[in-house]
């Protein structure tokens, strides 16, 4: 082989290499740091049309309302548990710190950490949304049709 074409041939195959390596790192590390954003009802129930759960151990942010009557704190240290729901499920969430001041029974929150056996949620940060005005049109609608099943008792019936 000529001495020319060599040289071309490994500086390309040094720069396929390159290339596949940081791409792999790229993708290492994205994995790495991705949760997935889960609602209580797809926690119990599954994602999508295949229905898929996480699984424990899994780092995910689960969004619901922060369910009236649930909170409970720990009076020597930090910790809090609560129920969040959604019109399909609920489940527990434990976190140790101080909560922000928007969180209250009745809120929308989201809860980054990991599920645990069974439909617990150890978070490691939870967020209170600061408005509830806008909501997309679809989750109004079906929100109000669901309020208007509930039945008597259950969180979002009406008297």
């Amino acid at each position: 082989m000529n001495p020319r074409r060599k040289k071309r041939l490994i500086v390309a195959i040094t720069i396929l290499a390159g290339l596949g390596l940081a791409t792999a790192l790229v993708m290492y590390a994205l994995r790495a740091n991705i949760d997935l954003f889960y609602t209580p009802g797809e926690i119990i129930h599954g994602k999508g049309d295949a229905q898929i759960k996480p699984e424990p151990g899994q780092r995910l942010r689960v969004g619901g309302l922060v369910m009236p009557g649930s909170v409970r704190r720990d009076p020597a240290t930090l910790q809090v548990s609560f129920k969040l729901y959604d019109l399909n499920g609920v489940v527990s969430v434990t976190y140790q710190g101080i909560l922000p001041d928007l969180f209250r029974e009745g809120q929308g929150v989201v809860a980054q950490g990991v599920l645990e056996d069974g439909n617990l949620i150890r978070a490691k940060e939870v967020l209170a949304k600061h408005d509830e005005k806008y909501t997309p049109p679809e989750i109004e609608d079906a929100m109000k049709k669901k309020v208007n099943e509930a039945p008597d008792g259950a969180p979002g019936a009406r008297p």
